[in-house]
């Protein structure tokens, strides 16, 4: 049974039920014309009190971004990390993962708010940018890169086939969302893995003249 008080359940649940709010009324009114009242008020909570968790309404945005992203993204750095062998396995996993992920309506509405805002609103993609891009572009380069060395890839510029790779899956996404285009089932999205991933190993794959085999 649990013994913490109920009061002090609902004070630690609060953060995430303002943050819930937030998404919602970024994803309805658009970043600019959302206000933190009508965050409080789709919360049930008072103005002061989303303040004195979030000093900001692009406070609330980061958080919305890290709370969603940053343990999707750490999980995924690890298994960077650590892959020995063929880079193309750890690809196929990392990639089906985030497919899942972004299966899930909540954590699909950050790319859907990124997608619309950025353009607009730089201190959004900056923030994105930080918190998301700038720790995974070095990792997946540099997979790529172990794996040209070791003879499982071939030859290609590894700074310049992480756009190939994740290029792709940014266009399926702005399509959809942006200019809704999108197939007649939806997003598609383990179709989509697949038919990238296809396309993508196949431009990968070394020939066995030139790696020896």
């Amino acid at each position: 049974m649990d013994k913490q008080p109920k009061f002090k359940r609902r004070a630690e649940a609060r953060p995430d039920e303002v943050l819930d709010a937030a998404l919602e009324m970024f994803l309805e009114k658009g970043f600019a014309a959302a206000k933190v009242e009508d965050v409080a008020r789709r919360a049930g909570v008072s103005k002061g009190l989303v303040y004195l968790y979030f000093p900001s309404k692009d406070a609330l945005l980061e958080a919305i971004v890290r709370r969603a992203i940053s343990p999707v993204a750490d999980s995924a750095l690890a298994q960077l990390a650590v892959v020995e062998g063929d880079p193309r396995v750890a690809l196929r996993r990392v990639i089906g993962a985030l497919m899942v992920q972004l299966s899930d309506p909540q954590r699909m509405a950050i790319p859907k708010l990124i997608l619309r805002e950025a353009w607009q609103f730089p201190k959004v993609a900056e923030m994105y940018r930080r918190e998301v891009l700038d720790r995974a572009i070095p990792a997946v380069t540099a997979l790529l890169q172990r794996g040209m060395d070791q003879g499982y890839l071939r030859q290609l510029d590894a700074e310049l086939t992480v756009r190939s790779l994740v290029g792709p899956i940014a266009v399926h996404l702005m399509l959809a969302e942006v200019f809704d285009i999108a197939p007649g089932d939806g997003l598609a999205l383990e179709r989509f893995m697949d038919n990238h991933l296809a396309i993508l190993f196949d431009g990968l794959s070394a020939h066995p003249m030139e790696h020896g085999q």
